[in-house]
């Protein structure tokens, strides 16, 4: 785990959040950066185990008795799990860039063909193929942007990439627990996110009881990163509701 904030006797509410497929502390940076004010963040490391339960599990083992909680993408699947798991403990929810759906069969052979490669030693991280995915596609030709994507790639290594793929791949379809969640929840996405479009978390704010869908403009896949200020807006008010 990582933390930005104070500890011992800070008042402020702990504010849990999750990093997708091969990204760290970085992703949340302009978030725990701009409500420092609001929340203690702490950004978990979910690069340890090859499975959702695992991931709840250490999670939830770390973690203050009540807490906000908000996952990005890969971290949405490990977030929901979490509600499976101790729906009690979370205070408020937001699933950013995600999906409850499990992955279809084109994705499903996707992600194994990458895990077969990765397995042979063939692991290039995040490549100038994988970018259009992930990125609005005006932001290219950002190279402060594309450096940070990745070098968390990097930071994150092969090993921890197929633990994750892995653990991405064993998720269950998790539409049917989703009217479960009583808690305030945020649903966000770009507009333009090509891995988890914008249909996906509309069907999540209908299930979820009284669920706010924020879209964010011209944002692809990461969107704390690409639109900072718009995805901290939409946390703040979250986080005061």
């Amino acid at each position: 785990m990582r933390q930005a904030g104070a500890e011992g006797t800070d008042l402020r509410p702990t504010l849990i959040l999750l990093p997708g497929l091969l990204c760290d502390y970085q992703l949340w940076r302009p978030v725990t950066e701009a409500l420092a004010a609001e929340a203690s963040a702490v950004v978990a490391d979910v690069t340890l185990d090859d499975s959702l339960g695992a991931m709840a599990a250490r999670v939830l083992d770390w973690a203050p008795p009540r807490f906000a909680l908000a996952g990005l993408s890969m971290g949405g699947y490990i977030a929901q799990e979490i509600m499976r798991r101790a729906p009690e403990r979370v205070t408020r929810l937001a699933l950013l860039d995600t999906s409850a759906r499990r992955d279809t069969e084109e994705q499903g052979r996707r992600r194994r063909g990458l895990i077969e490669l990765a397995g042979q030693g063939q692991f290039k991280g995040v490549t100038a193929r994988l970018l259009p995915l992930l990125i609005h596609a005006d932001r290219l030709g950002d190279q402060p942007l594309v450096d940070t994507v990745t070098g968390m790639a990097e930071r994150v290594g092969r090993d921890a990439f197929l633990r994750q793929q892995s653990a991405i791949l064993g998720r269950p379809d998790g539409i049917p627990d989703l009217p479960a969640i009583t808690c305030p929840t945020l649903v966000l996405c770009g507009r333009q996110d090509a891995l988890t479009p914008l249909d996906a978390h509309e069907e999540m704010a209908r299930h979820i009881p009284g669920a706010r869908l924020v879209v964010i403009e011209d944002c692809g896949h990461l969107s704390p990163l690409e639109r900072p200020e718009a995805v901290n807006a939409a946390l703040r008010a979250w986080l005061a509701a």
